[in-house]
Parts: C-alpha cells; structure tokens; sequence
C-alpha cells in the first residue's frame, strides 16, 4: 500500500484483523525492547540566558514556564521585527548561535574581575565600581586613565557623546541591579557626560550546559574482518529512558504511515505499535546485496523520492539516504521510468557546463550563492539567510514586486578589487621605444595568435606588439631617479617586451632658465635630442647624464650641460635650456598629467597604467614584480585572444585602456573597497520642513525623509523627446557642506561642472552649517532652497550656479539685494515666490539638515562629503581636492558597478521618472552595502518535469529561491536533506531539488546511519519546559552489524567524548541493554591562521605564537608550519591576546601587521575576540629584527631559553610531576607518543605503557593524541601515573581545513601518526618514539632514543622477510612499491624514532604533508597511510632502517628471531584473520600477567571512588 493512499471504511476492517493477527504474532517473538543510540553536543560553558541572546527586551517580566519566558520574548520581537526575521530569531534561539556571544562577554568581565560582592558593576578607564556615588568620583578622574578598547561587537547606548570618558555596565539584562545602575548611567549619557556600553555578565551562571545543534552524527557500519572489539564487560547502563517520546519513530515503515494512523485511530494506539515494531524487525536486517543489485541504486532512490507528493519528498529523501543500510534491498525493487533517465542525463551535460558538477556530485544554491557544504556550516548559512531576507525585505519595502525582486538580487553590482589603471594615452608620456615599428623588434613575429603556442612556464614571448607598457613619472632632481632610470634601461638593453614611457614633473612657471633649473634642463636637453636624432639616443643621454651623479647626491645643471656639449659639441647650449627655448613644449604637460591623474606622491611606476606600490620601487623588487606582472597579464591576453576579443589588427594599448578597472584619475578615497552605505530601504511620508517631526524619526527613517525632501538639478535633455526630464539617471550625488563657506561652494561647483557635462546625474544638496543656523549665516543656502523651491529647473539650476562663485557670495555678504542675481526670477509671480520663500521666518530644513549631519552622517559642523547613490565619502578633510576628475570617477565606477544594471531592469517596471530614479539609488545603496561575496550564479535549469523536486512558494510574500543539485544516495544528501528541511519550515522558498546520479555503481554507496542535529525553533516538552536539548537519536537499528560513532562537526570545533561507558568505536547493540548514549562537548573554538615573513615572503617556520589573557599570556601555545605559514591555537568565547613566544621567537621576530583581528593595525597587542561559532582566520606578518637578519630559528643550538615550554606544560595535563621534579635534565626524559581508539586499544595501550615501564630505568613521559581518547581512559591515566611514577600529556590538533580530509576514523588516526610530527610537540622535545598501542615492549627504550641515525629525521624497522609462508602477501615485492623502492626496504610503522630536530630542520612533516596532498586525492592510493607515505618519499625524507630485532611480528618474522626481539607487535594475519586479544595471550607470555596487574589496580580505583560517594551519599559511578 503506498504511503499516501487513504483508508476507506472496508479496509478499516481488513486492517483490523491484520492487526490483531500481527499483535498475537508479536506477543509470540517479542524480545527486547528495540534499541537505539543518542547523541547530544554540550558547550563547556554553563547555559547562557535566551533573553541575552536576543536583547529585544530591557525589562520582559519574567514568566512561569521556560515556554511562556520564550513565547514573551518572541511576542515582543513580533512587534519589531518582520516575519521572517522573527522565524530567524526563533532559529537563531534554536541553534544557540549567540550563546558564545554571551559567554564572551562573560569571559571578558572575568578578566576585569568583578569587585567582590557585586552582581553588577561599573568599569571607568580601569576602576571599578557598583554604586552610583562611586561612579561620580570615578568619571572626575577617568581622564587621567587611557580609555579601554572597545570591541566591535559591544552594544554603545545610542546618543552616547563619543568624546566623554566611556563607562562599561557589567550587568545581566532585566534584573533588578541593571535597571538600576542602567537609570544611573542613562541620565548622565543625556547630560552628555560619557559614552555608555553594556557588556553581559552573569554573577551566578546557571550550573546547566548549552546544548548546540548544527552537526552530524554517523554510525558507519565496520568491517569485522579482524575482531577489535574489547571483552571486558560494561558495567550499568547509565541511561535516561525519556529520550525516545512517543512521536519519534520514523513515521514510515514499510509504506504505513504511522504517524497518520495514530492520529487517525488513537483507540488503537498499542496495536499499532506492535505492527510497527515487528515491520520494523523484519526490514532491518542487512543481508549483502549482490553486485548487479547495486548498479542502479542510485537512480532508484531518485524515483523513489520523486514518486512521494512534493510536501513529502524531502522526508523521504532524508529517511531514505539516513538509513540506507537498511533501505537498500527494498528500493532495489524500485522501477525507474525512462524519462526520469532521460532528464537526468540531459540536465547532467549542463551541471558539468555551467557548474563543473559530475554525476553524483551536490551543490547548494540560495538565491544564486553557492553555499559550499564541505565548508560552510550552519552559522554561515544562517548569516547568508540573515543578509538576503534583509536585502529582500529592503526591495520589498521600497514597493519592488516580488517577481523583480530576484531579477535585481542577481546583479552582480559589488566593486571589483581590480587594481585600479589610468589611461596612458597622453602626449605628456615621452615613449623611449615602440615595439609596433622599431627596426631593432622587426625580427619578432607580429600576429596575437603567437600568445597561444605553448613554451616552458616562465618564457616571456617576445611579440611585435605593445602589450606591456610601463610608465616611470619621476621629478629628476630626486635622488631615487637614477635607479629606476637604471631598471629601465636594463628591461630596454635587455630586449623584454616592455614599452618604456618617462613623464618629467618639473617646474611649470612660464619663463624660467634651464640654466638655473636642473629639472627644466634635463627635459629640454631630452627634447632637443628626440627631435634631433631619436627617443632612444635622448634615453641614453639621459642615462649618461645621471652615470655623472654621485649615489646620494643630487643632479644638477651642470651634469646636463657636460653631456650635451660632448655629443652636440657645434650647439650654443643656452639657446637649448635658457628661457627661450624652443624645445619647451610639453614640459608644464608632465606635471599636469601627474596631478590629474592623482596616482600620489612620486615617484611613480605604472604597468599599463596600474600604479606600484611603494614597497615594489626598490630597483630589485621592481624588476621581479614587473617581470612577474608581464607573465601575469600574458594569461589575461591569451584568453582575450582566444575569445576572439583581441585579433592581430587590433590597437592592443586602446584594448587595455578599454578595460573597466581604466578610470580619469585614482583617487584612494573613492576606489576603496571598504565602503559605508545609508539605509535608504525605507518608504515613508515624512520631510525635512517639519523639523518637530524629523527630529523624532530613527536614522533610516530620516535618510528617507532627506530623499523625499531633496530637489535636484540635471543636464538639460538634448532631444525634444526628453525634454520634459522623461529619463532615468542611474547617478544621485548629494553635495553636503556649508554654502556659505568658500571649500563649501567650491565642492558645489565642482559638482555642477560635472553635472552640465554628464546625462547619467543628478545634484542634490544638504548643507551642514558651521555655526547655528541664522539669518545671517546662511544667505547662500536659504537662496538654494528656495530657488530649488520656487523656480524651473533650469532657472534654478543658472541661479545655484551663480550662487556657488565667490564673487556672488561677497556681494551677498556686502548686502546686495539677491534679486540681482536671480536671473528670469524677476517679475511675475515666480519672483514673489522666491523672495517669500527666502524671506522666509521659517528655516526648518536647515535644521533638519543640521541634525541629519550630526546623526545620521557622524559629521561634525561645517564638515564636507559626497554621498553618491547611498555611499559616503567623507568627511573630506579641510583642504583635500575633490574636483570635477573625482565625481567623473565616481560616476563612472558606479555605472560600471551598479548603476547601468539596476537602471536596465528599474526600466522594465514603468515607474515616472523622478521615482524611477529615485529608484536606482535607493536600490544601490542596499545591493552595494552586502558583504562582499561570490558572485551569483545565472542557473536556468534545463528540465525539472521529471528529475526534480519542486516546492512552490507561497504567492505575493518575499520568496528564497533555493536549488539544489544531488545524488540521493551520497553523504551530501544524508546532510542536505535535513537542511532542506528545516528551510522549508522557516522561510518562504522557492525549492528545486534536482537529482544527479550515478550510474553503474559497483559497491554499497553508503555504509553508514546518519542524523544531523538542527531544529527550526527551540522544542518544549509538555509541562512547558525546555526539552533536554537537541539531540541525534537513531532508532530501531539492526543488531547485528558493529558500528562506530562519529561526529561530523563545523571546521573550528574541537569536541571530546565525556561520559559514556560505552564503547563507541565499537558498538554491538545486541550487547546493549536499552540505549548507548553518547555525549561530547564543545571542548574548544579553533583559531586558526597564516603567518608569513614581509621580507622573504615565506611562512617563518618553527616560530611560535601563544595566545591568552593579559593576567595568564600563556594559556596555549602553537608552531607555524612551512605550508601556507599556518598555524592553529584552541580557545573558547572571549577576547585573547596573541603574542609570539618568549625566547628564540620574540628575540628574533617582531610582529610587522596583522588582519582578521580584533586590535587596529598598529597596535602592538594583538586582541582577537571569539564571540560565535563561526570559524576564525587571521593573517600576521612578521619580521626579523634588524639585528637577527642572519639568524634561524631552527637552529642547531638547543633551545635553552625553551625551558619555559616545560613549565607551561606542567599544567593540568601532567601525571604526578610537580614543575620542581620537572627540571630534571629534559635528555634524561624518554618521550613515547602513541594513538589509540576504542576500549579493546585502550586496553592494549595499557599494557604497552606498563611493558615500555616495567623494562625502563630512564623516566618516561607518554604523549597521547587526545582527538580520539574514551572518557574512560582519560579518567584512569591520572591513577596509572600516580602508581607507576611517569608523566603523560594529552596533545591535539584538529585536521587543518585545507588538507584533503580523510572521512573513515582509522584513517584518520593514521594520518595523525604521520602528517602533524612537528607541530605536535613543543620545540623543546629533540627525539620522541612512537610505539603502537599493540606492542609488547621487552628492552630499555633508552637504547632506541639514543640510536645513531646517522642524520635521517626518523628511523623505521623495515619489515620481516623470515617467515616464508607469508610470501605471497608481501605485496612490496612486486609491482609499483618494487619499482619505487628500487631494492631498499619497505618499512612497517608500528614502532619508529624521530629525530625532531632534524625533522623540522629539512621541513620534512611539510614535505610528507605536500606529497599526502597529492597522493590522497586518488582514493586507491595510500592504502595504509601511515605506512605507505614515508615509504613513498624514501627517496625525498631518507629513512634509516632499524636493526631487525627491534621489531618482531609473528605474521612476517618466523619464530626462530623471537627469542631475540626488543618489541613484539600484535600484526594482524591476512592468511588466518585470527582475532587480537586470542593472538595477544598465545604469542606474549607475559601479556595476561600486565592485564591482570592493570585490571586490579583497576578495580581498586572503583572501589576508592564507590567508597567516597558512599561518603558523600551520592552514587557515583567513576567511569572505567
């Protein structure tokens, strides 16, 4: 029966009896009750308030149950917020995301700390205070304290004067104490006394967790080829049976619908639960499918979900591709029609087109944005969801229908970070030389097509044509002009493909003496030559005569007239450099063309009219970059010619400066990326004349009160049909400054030059007086008004024009009548108009002015700016030129960027004019105020008739447009379909769910269950409180099969498994009473980085970096790695100071410059704040210290100032070592690093800790990977320790996110043995010894750590060769490893030594780690990593192989050699599979001795620990 059929009144009473025939079934095999696994992540930071989370309100009464306290808070968010953004705060509650947020505040109040016996405090510049007296006396002295850093998520209480002494409320929202010291604190920010910020802070956090959401839980199924599964029995089920309600299940089983059922026929709730049961038991068991079942499995899954009705699909989708394993043999029944097959194949050739998708591939698009699932997590989603309903709302309300809404989301309107070019077609360039028609290139070929022959990487092709120009502006009198002429001349002498330009910036007075003026002398001596012979003998006089200049010193006239009179010995010199020279005629040009070009101080290089930077001018720098931009742009041409956008009769100079990054003049100001925008998002009907009003309105509101208000002046239209105005212009500028002022007009005039030169513009004014405004004082801006007011546009436009010379506002101000100046304004009734309106008593508009300056612009009195359709570029300083040139720029950078686009489509909705324009503007500002990301992608899909799942939206609301494209049977979908999912629920979408699947499988797609954790809104339970948090629970799973737990987390997180007596590696559920239950915890938020070195431009290797608070710098600590200079530090919410390590790295290095952070640029503290989820990436560039240049931080001396490593590291981790007993000489330490995962491991690990002791006289320090550690081993190593007297640590490092990603846990564990060596350890540790966790060791290691490895970074035991029987499994002997090794050894893993020193020294962990790169990309390559990679880069990292004594193993080696055997490893057997713990006590005598002496210490911990609970009448059970 299929899923959605209903039930008739007939099939009732079939349905009946099969009912109570199944239930007598049941009742007869009914055995345990069905079993399931749990999972919950907790935070390691107590449960934070929801009411912080959200501040909606200061003072919500508190309810009664945790339901009503949300449903409040939710309530008074509903009258704030829209909609949507109430479903975004209920999902933001429900995922917690702002708990970190709350917790960093939390941290940073810690590190105040809080006076004693306060719950809420005042911080003033340092001292502390909770009582308001207290406050008063501390404000009198705050500005003798420097005022602490903000950070910039503090919340500043609007209307704060910035410039009073800034006071911080350590304070929880709502209760009592905040609503009285907030009284205090508000009262004085309304004198205008402080700058007021409110900083969380719980005096008593509640002793709950926070439980996070936004991860997934996998239970793969594992191979049980070998047996690893421990036998020692768990004790008690610690288990918590409410977590399976009632309304769990799966609702499907078997195609009934048992949710429906219930509901449907509630009297026969306990029947149905007993069908649904033994369905359940029949489906789940996993028989293997045979491999011509598999083949098409993933198509069948596609029709499956395809053949559900829409609103259900994503259901079965999710149910389907979660428990697959189980799944499996009944959708091999499905059949799938053909044109399902046809689609897909058809839409599958435009994936791979357009979107580089293969089949079997996903993609996630939300309007447009690529949403990477591999890296993005939910917090980012959440962000991207946040910033387009804000965008969507803002269309929406600015009356954009819902159709256009996403035709103007897909503009790509943010600015490029393309570097910036001027045009270099200018007469002021002097051009040395021209490819194009000099003979000495006549011998190169000519046509574009040459780009395209290939050549080695790193040829310049020398082609006839001026591809790359270089233009050198320099003032010839500056001592640096001699080297760049000298980079010129060598690029020139050496035939590269360069074209060479000088622009000369000399003295432009009009009648000056070259024989006075070194700079004038030299151009006309280069004039005089290039017309008398050519460019290129002027070039080398000019060499010449700087070859004369002392280095240092500074040319002179002199110089200049030697060189002439000996190449042109008949010439009267004073006739070619006096005053009246004629070869004078583009001197003033240079300097012209500099300043209005803007390209800064000189002097200055342009490749292709790109300016350097100044770092690139030094001669050797120049060359490089310049070199290295030709091969750059060579790519860029290939493409343009291979599109058929360059061809050989092509003016190629005229191609580039046709690019889009080509603008008049570079002004830093305007082409900065980082960009301030006005809300304009807002419809209203409010002016600026009614200042009683405007002055109540909140910031967007009163921006759109001033656009409402604003007149503008325009071009005249040229053409009759425009004549009346009827054109759109993409280009708004407002004007703002005190026109009464001469800086003031001037920008006004400016700005109306440009206006009357371009169509696309519109001019507005705001005025920001200096003073108060007055009669008085603002003659010039009332007379705009009210001209804009009274008068036609293009009266209004002559008399503003007027108005902005000086000489009008002198007369003005002498008392002439402005009527003299009102041209057409005389007579009539426009005149009266104008004198009324001027005349006027009333002069609202200035002061609503005024305060739109003040508030909304941040602008002080008098203070200039442009705002160009939303954007503000100011306050432009006193004296800065912002001219006619700057608005052309920035016109045209916004039609580039934005305005064309937006105008195309505001012109397919037929508004009037005025509003069209208005239109643009507004839609600007809030498309170009989103954060910079990808561009959108255009995807219209072929077909989804057959091959997609479609979810329409509901019509006339703001709609996400969400594609999706997936294979349903991959993990993707295991983790799209749940996200999907939850979209659905909480916005508006418009879904396409497209399938891409594979054909021809060959193996079981998916071997594993998967839940991943997310909830649209925060769950209840029935009495109203909170439900014990989101939780994975996987129901109903088959007994059978052995499973392992992972948790598949965001990038940044560093969980840890805490209590669970279970086994999680190794799952038997037929072992299992009711429930395993799994708990981690958020053990820490990475802080992840790049560091590279500003004068090598290399990653500093070995540097150290430590990161903690100002009262505790070193609370954790990290190395750089030579691979993309990265390096990872775990904290946890809060602020942090980053600091270089004491000693080899902080005497060598300092820190140059740091991004990402928290902290200004130049500051030397460098503050980085963790307050969300989201991963965190900073760059810092170092640089040697002037007098260290030589020095390395990898030297061979030891690190003796490194001592302090030891001691940081005493902390918490180390067993028994008090710091004292840790000065013993660090050499006399062995150092053993060893991995172990799951209890029967852990067992082992024990044992080979105790073998490596009971035969060791040196002390011994163990260092375990902490990723993979049971609760239960963490909590028995202390006692280990304290019995048997050796110190341990407990190291990690989370996989970095730019490493290909290993999914299958063992692998995982194999690749930390190998790729992280030099970064696990502090510097100070010079050999350590892994042993694995399966080894017997029977000798003193020490013999081992002081073995000669005769300069390898590591030595390895090469593998048996004596046990002859074994032959055939060798698999090194033959094929590719035979050939690689070329007759060396191939060597096992299990024991090696490290020589760390020399390790890092050679860069070996970033060698293995570049090799594992590219190796690990091909799935069946690195079959056992951490093995076969030091094996394959034998040849790159040498190996030194270790006697063969050292390592014996009864599967290789044969039995003879055991007697002599340093170490016995327990290798699995390939021929006889024969289980571990069978092999353990038949191959090593003293095996089960150790596992007794261990069982019994044991057991006496438990019984210590069973007594003290009894002590304290609680029952405890100390987790072993």
């Amino acid at each position: 029966m299929s899923p959605s059929t209903p039930l008739s009144g007939v099939d009732l009473r079939m349905w009946l009896l099969w009912i109570l025939l199944l239930s007598l079934l049941s009742s007869v095999s009914a055995g345990a009750d069905s079993k399931a696994v749990t999972t919950t992540l907790t935070t390691k930071w107590a449960d934070t308030p929801l009411l912080l989370e959200n501040t909606i309100c200061a003072y919500c009464p508190h309810a009664d149950t945790d339901q009503a306290y949300y449903d409040l808070i939710v309530k008074r968010a509903s009258a704030l917020l829209s909609s949507v953004q109430v479903n975004m705060l209920k999902f933001a509650l429900s995922l917690r995301a702002y708990s970190s947020t709350v917790h960093s505040f939390q941290q940073i109040a810690s590190n105040e700390p809080p006076p004693t016996g306060c719950s809420a405090f005042f911080s003033v510049h340092g001292e502390k205070t909770c009582d308001a007296d207290g406050l008063a006396a501390l404000l009198k002295t705050a500005p003798e304290r420097p005022k602490p850093y903000l950070f910039k998520g503090d919340h500043k209480y609007s209307g704060s004067n910035p410039d009073a002494p800034v006071v911080i409320l350590y304070a929880e929202f709502g209760k009592p104490d905040f609503q009285r010291l907030h009284q205090v604190i508000t009262s004085k920010v309304h004198e205008g006394l402080v700058t007021y910020v409110l900083r969380h802070y719980l005096a008593r956090p509640s002793g709950k967790k926070v439980y996070l959401s936004g991860y997934g839980v996998e239970l793969a199924i594992k191979s049980q080829e070998y047996k690893a599964k421990d036998d020692t029995q768990v004790q008690g089920a610690e288990v918590n049976a409410t977590v399976i309600g009632e309304n769990d299940p799966v609702d499907e089983v078997q195609g009934f619908l048992f949710g429906k059922l219930k509901t449907l026929y509630p009297e026969l709730k306990e029947q149905l639960k007993e069908l649904r049961k033994h369905l359940v038991e029949s489906t789940n068991e996993m028989a293997p499918l045979k491999v011509w079942q598999m083949q098409d499995l993933s198509f069948q899954t596609a029709a499956r979900i395809l053949a559900a009705p829409a609103v259900d699909a994503l259901n079965v989708m999710k149910d389907l591709s979660q428990n697959f394993p189980t799944k499996a043999r009944s959708i091999t029944k499905t059949v799938v029609n053909s044109e399902i097959r046809k689609e897909i194949g058809e839409n599958q050739k435009f994936f791979k087109g357009t979107l580089g998708l293969q089949p079997g591939d996903s993609a996630l698009f939300i309007n447009g944005l690529h949403i990477d699932l591999d890296t993005q997590d939910i917090f980012s989603v959440f962000e991207v969801l946040r910033s387009e309903a804000r965008v969507m709302e803002g269309l929406r309300s600015l009356h954009i229908e819902t159709p256009y809404i996403h035709d103007i989301l897909k503009l790509n309107v943010q600015p490029s970070d393309s570097d910036y070019a001027v045009d270099i077609r200018n007469p002021a360039i002097s051009w040395i030389n021209n490819l194009e028609t000099d003979h000495r290139y006549s011998s190169w070929p000519y046509n574009v097509q040459e780009l395209l022959r290939p050549t080695f990487p790193g040829v310049i092709r020398q082609i006839r044509k001026n591809f790359h120009n270089l233009v050198i502006i320099l003032d010839p009198t500056q001592e640096n002009a001699a080297e760049l002429l000298s980079v010129a001349e060598m690029f020139y002498a050496n035939n590269i493909p360069l074209r060479i330009g000088l622009v000369f910036v000399v003295s432009d007075e009009d009648d000056i003496d070259g024989m006075q003026d070194a700079g004038v002398a030299l151009v006309r001596a280069y004039n005089y030559i290039s017309d008398e012979v050519d460019s290129q003998s002027a070039f080398e006089a000019v060499i010449s005569i700087f070859n004369r200049v002392p280095i240092g010193g500074q040319l002179s006239v002199g110089d200049v007239v030697k060189v002439l009179e000996k190449k042109f010995p008949y010439v009267e010199v004073s006739s070619v450099l006096g005053a009246d020279s004629s070869y004078d005629s583009n001197r003033k040009d240079g300097r012209a063309y500099y300043e209005q070009t803007g390209v800064g101080p000189l002097p200055v290089v342009m490749y292709n009219g790109i300016p350097y930077q100044r770092e690139q001018l030094d001669p050797d720098e120049l060359e490089t970059v310049t070199m290295q931009k030709i091969l750059e742009t060579t790519t860029f041409y290939q493409r343009a010619v291979y599109l058929g956008e360059l061809a050989t009769d092509h003016d190629v100079v005229d191609f580039i400066m046709n690019q889009p990054n080509v603008v008049p003049r570079i002004n830093p100001r305007v082409l900065s990326t980082s960009r301030t925008y006005l809300d304009l998002s807002d419809t209203n009907n409010h002016f600026v004349d009614d200042y009683a009003r405007f002055s109540a309105l909140d910031t967007k509101e009163k921006s759109t009160a001033v656009a409402n208000s604003m007149n503008y002046m325009t071009k005249k239209g040229q053409t009759v049909a425009y004549y009346n105005d009827g054109y759109i212009r993409p280009v708004t500028f407002w004007v703002v400054g005190d026109f009464d002022k001469p800086s003031g007009r001037q920008l006004l005039y400016d700005a109306i030059r440009h206006m009357k030169t371009s169509n696309n513009v519109r001019l507005g004014m705001i005025n920001n007086p200096s003073a108060d405004p007055s009669t008085e004082t603002s003659h010039v801006a009332r007379a705009i008004w009210a001209a804009m007011q009274t008068q036609s546009a293009n009266n209004a436009k002559n008399f503003i024009t007027k108005m902005a010379k000086e000489e009008t506002a002198t007369a003005l101000e002498k008392g002439v009548d402005i009527g003299e100046f009102a041209v057409g304004v005389r007579g009539g009734r426009t005149a009266s108009l104008f004198c009324e309106a001027y005349e006027g008593p009333k002069f609202d508009f200035l002061l609503s002015h005024t305060a739109y300056c003040r508030d909304v612009l941040k602008l002080k009195k008098g203070q200039k700016a442009v705002i160009s359709n939303g954007r503000i570029i100011g306050p432009l300083e006193e004296e800065e030129v912002f001219n006619q040139d700057d608005f052309l720029l920035l016109e045209s950078i916004i039609l580039k960027t934005s305005g064309e686009r937006i105008k195309s489509k505001v012109q397919q909705f037929g508004t009037e004019e005025d509003r069209a324009s208005d239109l643009v503007m507004k839609v600007d500002a809030l498309l170009s105020s989103q954060p910079k990301g990808e561009a959108r992608v255009e995807y219209d899909f072929a077909d989804d008739r057959y091959s997609a799942v479609k979810i329409r939206p509901k019509e006339g609301d703001v709609y996400f447009d969400v594609v999706a494209v997936v294979d349903p049977v991959t993990r993707d979908a295991q983790k799209l379909a749940p996200l999907l999912l939850v979209l659905k629920q909480l916005v508006n979408v418009n879904l396409r769910v497209f399938m891409n699947c594979q054909s021809k499988l060959s193996e079981m797609p998916l071997k594993s269950f998967y839940r991943h954790v997310l909830e649209p809104e925060v769950v209840f339970q029935a009495d109203g409180s909170f439900s014990p948090g989101p939780m994975a629970k996987f129901l109903d799973m088959p007994q059978s099969p052995l499973f392992t737990l992972n948790l598949n987390t965001p990038e940044s997180w560093m969980v840890e498994s805490v209590h669970t007596r279970y086994d999680l590696d190794n799952i038997y559920l037929e072992e299992v009473e009711n429930i395993v239950a799994a708990e981690y915890e958020l053990e820490h938020l990475l802080l992840e980085g790049h560091c590279f070195d500003v004068s090598s431009g290399q990653p500093p290797r070995g540097l150290q970096f430590t990161l903690g608070t100002a009262s505790e710098p070193v609370i954790m600590d990290t190395i750089v790695m030579a691979n993309l200079g990265y390096f990872q530090l775990k904290a946890n919410p809060g602020a942090w100071i980053l600091k270089m390590r004491k000693g080899r790295s902080d005497e060598i290095y300092k820190i140059y410059s740091h991004e990402g952070t928290d902290s200004p640029a130049d500051s030397d503290d460098i503050v980085v704040v963790l307050n969300n989820f989201k991963s965190r990436i900073i760059k810092v560039k170092v640089q040697k210290k002037p007098d260290k240049f030589n020095e390395e931080l990898l030297s061979d001396v030891t690190e003796e100032n490194d001592a302090g490593f030891w001691k940081s590291l005493t902390r918490g981790f180390t067993g028994g070592g008090k710091a004292e007993e840790l000065k013993q000489e660090k050499d006399d330490v062995i150092n053993i690093f060893s991995v172990a995962s799951g209890h029967l491991y852990e067992r082992f690990l024990r044992i080979m800790m105790l073998s490596v002791l009971k035969n060791t006289k040196t002390p011994v320090k163990f260092w375990f990977l902490k990723n993979y550690l049971s609760p239960t081993f963490k909590e028995f190593i202390p006692h280990m320790a304290k019995q048997y007297g050796f110190q341990y640590e407990l190291v990690q490092y989370k996989w970095p996110r730019w490493l290909h990603q290993q999914t299958e846990k063992q692998r995982i564990i194999w690749g930390y043995k190998i790729l992280f060596l030099d970064v696990l350890f502090p510097l100070a540790v010079d050999k350590i010894l892994f042993v694995d966790a399966d080894q017997i060791v029977r000798t003193d290691l020490k013999e081992l750590r002081d073995f000669d490895l005769e300069g390898a970074p590591y030595g390895y035991t090469p593998f048996c060769e004596s046990r002859r029987e074994m032959d055939g499994y060798r698999f090194w002997k033959s094929g590719y490893w035979a050939s690689h090794l070329a007759g060396r050894k191939y060597h096992i893993s299990a024991l090696y030594v490290v020589d760390l020193k020399k390790f890092r020294k050679i860069a070996a962990g970033d060698r293995l780690r570049g090799q594992y790169q590219g190796l690990s990309q091909d799935p069946n390559s690195l079959s056992n990593l951490d093995q076969d990679l030091p094996n394959n880069m034998i040849h790159q990292v040498p190996i030194k192989s270790l006697p063969q004594e050292w390592l014996w193993c009864e599967t290789w080696c044969d039995d003879s050699t055991k007697k002599s055997a340093k170490t016995i490893d327990l290798c699995n057997n390939p021929m006889t599979k024969e289980p571990k713990l069978q092999a353990a006590v038949r191959i090593v005598a003293e095996w089960t001795d150790y596992d007794q002496e261990i069982k019994r210490l044991q057991t006496r911990v438990q019984e210590k620990a069973n007594h003290t609970a009894k002590q304290q009448g609680t029952d405890v059970h100390t987790e072993l």
